[in-house]
Parts: C-alpha cells; structure tokens; sequence
C-alpha cells in the first residue's frame, strides 16, 4: 500500500526521484499517466493491470467509457527507474500536470500521484475545509 507525502524536484531532463519506500512497492515494472485532478498516476506493473483490465471490460459503447479509456491509456508510458532511482516524465505529462521544478509525491493506497507542489497546496487547502462533508457522502459506500 502506498502512503506518506514527500517533497522533491524535477531536474532539468524531467527527472524526479522516487522515495525508496514508494520504489520498493512499485517493483521494477511501473506506468505513469495522466491522473485525475491534473496530477499524474504511478501504477506498479500489477496494479496497472488490473485497472487496464477494469477500463477493458468496460462497453465500448459507452461515450464516457471510450473517453476515459483514450484519456487514460494514451498518456500512459511505462517506467524504469535508473540507478539514482530516479523516472523520466515525458514532456507531454509534465506539461498535463504543470510539473516544472517543486513536486509533491503522494501515496494514495493503490497509486502514487505526481503533483505540482503548489496545486497540491491549494488542493490540500480546499478539501481541508470540506473534509467532513466528504466524509459523510461517502459514507455510504461503506467506509
């Protein structure tokens, strides 16, 4: 399970570092895409799978399906970190994501997500003050 919030910065060729406790649940096989929000998703390899293997199974018929699948898979790009661990964003992400320099790396359970560190600061700020109402609407789905 990914968990935790860290600081770093994108280098000049569009390197970030992956904090060694994310790397090592993401194993040596992950993908990057385009995430929700504006920020990018960093799926381990199974994890990866088995959400491709949901937005699959999903008809083809469907105006939102088809949309969300070319969304989702066109950004994709699989991952390798180097010997610094350390990924390459492609420019095409990092322009999604407005990533320039300060980054904010989040662990969400099942996902890491990339994130221009000031738009995660006004996130952040915007769900505090709602925290509890979202609390309540999800209630429901039996959290």
């Amino acid at each position: 399970m990914f968990m935790g919030e860290y600081q770093h910065n994108i280098d000049g060729k569009g390197r970030l570092i992956i904090p060694a406790r994310l790397r090592e649940e993401l194993g040596e096989r992950s993908v990057l895409t385009r995430g929700l929000e504006n920020c990018l998703f960093l799926f381990s390899g199974s994890e990866w799978e088995e959400m491709s293997g949901k937005l699959r199974a999903l008809p083809m018929t469907s105006g939102d399906a088809r949309a969300f699948s070319r969304f989702f898979f066109s950004g994709a790009a699989e991952c390798e970190f180097d010997k610094q661990g350390r990924i390459m964003i492609p420019g095409t992400l990092r322009a999604y994501a407005s990533l320039e320099r300060d980054v904010t790396i989040v662990g969400v359970s099942s996902r890491v997500e990339i994130w221009d560190q000031t738009r995660w600061q006004e996130y952040i700020a915007k769900a505090e003050t709602s925290y509890s109402e979202i609390a309540e609407q999800i209630e429901g789905l039996g959290i």
